[in-house]
């Protein structure tokens, strides 16, 4: 439209509303950006193309890399290109195999071995990782001398073999057990093929083992051994001495890795490449269940399996015990957490299958009515679901800029860049609209009654500890971390979770938790005034800022303290919070330098954490754990400006999620060991949802919010909201708090 920009800067004054705001912010700026994007040609070099050719590789400092960075693939065709080296070609697949070993996904970075090490060194085997010696038990002498080896170890490591990932319905095919490195026990149960040979009869060697696996004195071993004890406790046997699991050894040593799952693990520390549960049962449409699998190759398989977690645990254990703060996360918050969670797994929680579908239904008819107004939008029928046939809508047929691109290069449909079109355009946010319903109605309301235990007429979710780099859990199947809670829709999809007859629901949530952290770990006298005297945060933060006395504070203006203050937590920068008030950046950078004037505390507090993280290239959680920052020195400015923003959230959302894991720890003796009727049954973020009779929920709500409270101690109060009633959005609605 202006044909240059040096045009467009001269004319800066007739770009109207905010796009002329932000440019004209930006006029100062923009000739280093220009003078920063500008290719040199004119550069006299003393290279020349020959001098930049590709040298031989070291192949023997590559396979080091390769196998330090995880670069598993890669590592297997240099091996594969090189088979005179006689080493196994080790697999980059899963296993996920009957025990549920879940993939994780992370919020950060991943660390490297050195940031552990402080050095390049390969990571060093635990002994040469020798073939497992598998023993088939098959007959009553063999599985009584596994029971007089079992007795007496000093540690027991355990794993099951089932017919499903599903942990409340798998049913047991097999039990491996290890006492020793090198060897390892299967003991087959319920494998169903022509010709299979006699096995031991599940019901008498379930009862022989109840007495071992059930005594608290002989600790006991697993990889993701939550899903064992799920599985064991459906067979009658409640597992104790649960002391060690090597997917948490490895998280609390290593939070941002990007897998925690066995055959990772044994070729990151072990320098061995697994069976993989595919190797025994097949893959896609040929793929068989284990109980098809011949003994003789389920037995190497699981026995290696328990073998491999002991050698394991033998490599990472001492990694754990030998930093303070990794020990104290791994034995007062992960393995403490893991009985607590099977619990909350197996209780599950009942859902209204028919307000589900009314539910659903209405979304459809509200989709249907966002197409017909997309369609008038665009002045044409397409397909809202097709990012393709939207980039054609909106970038060639309504020419709006193209803000952002895909991988492939193609224009940006993301919901990021919609919601910045939408300022442009109305179509953007009716799309947007019409996604999120779709997405409740796929994700929530079509899917939950399909999720309902046949067995418990409840849904039970899955919670993962090694699923996001701070320590937060994430659950799947379903999943119900992302079901809004500030949106109609959202609320409505609570309403659907229901108490059962003559029961209550209570909801305990933690106010403001980062805040009242940031508050804590910052020492700030005015922001810890703030909460000591009970004022809403946000509203003192605006009369801080702004001078004004507290009543004088209009909603605008605690809209603009509340977006700072979260925003803070989130390493936001003047250009975001200006996008996201909607206001020129200047104007946003100035209301952020009063901010800090007035809490310097927070400044000295986010300075002081990024200088320590590029000093000792890790942060810490209040409680000792770790996230390591392998970006924080880097030259690329927006890898370190991510590393930054990560140092100062990671300690407020690390604490805050070591507190919801040491809460639900107490909780859960605190009612197991009055034998209360009320039970835990889900864990949203920093909220806990309880179920149980009336008038027992009634009584105790103040109680365990209290309890939650008393957690840990803090310069700041601790406050906890509570609600009840029979459904869940009705108990998310605060009737009462407690504070200490």
């Amino acid at each position: 439209e202006y044909g240059s920009l040096d045009a467009l800067v001269s004319r800066a004054a007739e770009v109207k509303g905010k796009l002329g705001d932000n440019l004209r912010a930006a006029l100062t700026e923009l000739p280093l950006y220009r003078q920063l994007t500008t290719i040199r040609c004119d550069l006299k070099l003393k290279e020349t193309v020959d001098d930049l050719r590709p040298g031989e590789a070291d192949r023997e400092k590559l396979a080091a890399l390769y196998k330090r960075m995880g670069f598993n693939r890669w590592l297997e065709e240099l091996k594969s290109e090189a088979p005179e080296s006689g080493h196994p070609r080790p697999s980059t697949e899963l296993r996920t195999g009957s025990g549920g070993d879940p993939a994780t996904t992370v919020e950060t970075t991943a660390p490297l071995d050195s940031c552990l090490r402080g050095n390049d060194e390969p990571v060093k085997p635990v002994g040469d990782s020798p073939k497992t010696r598998a023993e088939t038990v098959l007959d009553e002498t063999a599985f009584a001398a596994m029971l007089r080896k079992l007795e007496a170890a000093p540690l027991i490591c355990l794993d099951t073999e089932t017919d499903s990932l599903d942990s409340q319905q798998a049913r047991i095919v097999g039990l491996s057990f290890a006492a020793e490195p090198g060897h390892g026990w299967y003991v087959p149960l319920a494998h169903r093929y022509l010709g299979v040979p006699k096995q031991l009869e599940m019901k008498s060697v379930l009862a022989r083992l109840k007495p071992i696996l059930e005594d608290a004195s002989k600790p006991k071993l697993g990889q993701h051994i939550k899903y064992d004890l799920n599985v064991l406790h459906h067979h009658g046997i409640d597992v104790a001495g649960v002391d060690y699991d090597t997917m948490l050894e490895s998280f609390v040593v290593d939070a941002g890795a990007n897998r925690h799952d066995m055959d990772t693990l044994a070729l990151k520390y072990l320098s061995h490449a697994t069976i993989h549960y595919e190797d025994v049962t097949g893959k896609g449409k040929s793929q068989i269940p284990f109980a098809q699998v011949s003994i003789e190759k389920a037995a190497d398989y699981s026995a290696e399996d328990a073998d491999i977690t002991l050698r394991l645990h033998q490599a990472l254990h001492p990694r754990v015990i030998a930093e303070p703060g990794l020990k104290r996360v791994f034995e007062t918050i992960e393995m403490p957490l893991v009985p607590a969670l099977a619990q909350i797994e197996r209780n599950g929680v009942r859902i209204d299958t028919a307000l589900l579908g009314r539910i659903s239904l209405e979304f459809a008819q509200r989709m249907d009515e966002y197409q017909l107004l997309c369609w008038k939008e665009a002045g044409q029928e397409f397909n809202l679901g097709s990012p393709l046939q939207l980039q054609q809508i909106l970038y060639e047929k309504l020419k709006l800029p193209v803000l952002g691109h895909t991988p492939k290069g193609q224009p940006s449909t993301a919901e990021d860049v919609l919601a910045e079109l939408a300022e442009q355009h109305p179509l953007p946010r009716l799309i947007l609209s019409w996604r999120e319903l779709s997405k409740l109605r796929s994700t929530y309301t079509e899917t939950l009654p399909q999720q309902v235990n046949p067995n418990t007429g409840r849904i039970h979710t899955s919670y993962h500890q090694a699923g996001a780099a701070t320590g937060r859990l994430s659950s799947s199947d379903p999943n119900l971390q992302n079901i809004p809670v500030r949106t109609e829709e959202g609320r409505r999809i609570r309403q659907a979770f229901i108490a059962s007859e003559g029961n209550l629901l209570l909801s305990i949530d933690y106010s403001q938790i980062e805040l009242r952290l940031m508050a804590h770990l910052s020492n700030d006298p005015r922001l810890q005034e703030a909460f000591k005297k009970g004022l809403d945060i946000h509203q003192a933060t605006a009369a801080e800022v702004l001078g004004l006395p507290l009543e004088q504070v209009t909603s605008e203006q605690r809209r603009s303290a509340k977006a700072v203050n979260f925003g803070l937590i989130y390493g936001m920068s003047a250009f975001g919070l200006a996008k996201q008030l909607g206001i020129a950046r200047g104007e946003a950078g100035d209301y952020m330098t009063k901010f800090f004037e007035r809490y310097a505390g927070v400044k000295t507090f986010m300075d002081e954490t990024k200088e320590k993280a590029r000093t000792q290239g890790y942060v810490e959680t209040l409680f000792g754990r770790r996230l390591y920052l392998p970006n924080i020195k880097s030259k690329n400015q927006a890898q370190r400006g991510y590393a930054e923003r990560t140092a100062i959230n990671a300690p407020l959302q690390g604490t805050a999620a070591d507190l919801i894991k040491l809460t639900m720890i107490d909780l859960h003796a605190f009612l197991l060991k009055e034998k209360s009727p009320v039970l835990m049954i889900m864990q949203v973020h920093d909220e806990l949802v309880f179920e149980g009779p009336a008038k027992t929920v009634t009584q105790l709500a103040p109680l365990l919010a209290e309890r939650m409270c008393r957690v840990t101690r803090l310069n700041v109060p601790l406050v906890a909201d509570w609600g009840i009633g029979n459904e869940w959005n009705q108990a998310h609605s605060p009737q009462g708090h407690a504070s200490h």
